[in-house]
C-alpha cells in the first residue's frame, strides 16, 4: 500500500510540473491511465487487507477454514493460496453452485 501510494503521489507530482492542456497534451491520456491504474491497485489492496482482517476474526472465533456456504472444511491447500477464502472449492466454483430459486 505504501509503495502504491508513493507511485500515485509521484504521478500526480510529475503531472503538476507540466502545463496541462488535455486537448493537446500527448501524455495526458497516459498520465490519466497510470493514475487510474494505480488508484485501482490501491483499492484492490485495501479490499484484500479487509478480507484478511475478516479472516483473522474467523480465526479468533474458531470458524476459519470452514466454508460459509456448506459448512464443510476448506482444504489447507486452498487456504495457503487464498488465506481469506470463505468457501470451499466446490462452493466457490460458479458452474457447481446451485441455481437460486426466483422469489414468487
Amino acid at each position: 500500500m505504501a509503495a502504491l501510494g508513493r507511485d500515485f503521489d509521484g504521478i500526480v507530482a510529475a503531472n503538476a510540473l507540466v502545463a496541462v492542456d488535455d486537448e493537446h497534451d500527448p501524455e495526458g491520456g497516459t498520465t490519466a491511465f497510470e493514475r487510474a491504474h494505480v488508484a485501482a491497485l490501491m483499492e484492490q489492496a485495501r479490499e484484500h487487507l479487509g478480507d484478511l482482517d475478516l479472516a483473522l476474526q474467523r480465526v479468533e472465533l474458531g470458524t476459519y477454514g470452514r466454508c460459509e456456504a456448506c459448512g464443510g472444511t476448506i482444504p489447507p491447500e486452498r487456504l495457503e493460496i487464498r488465506p481469506a477464502a470463505t468457501t470451499c472449492v466446490s462452493c466457490a466454483e460458479p458452474s457447481l453452485r446451485r441455481p437460486r430459486r426466483a422469489a414468487h
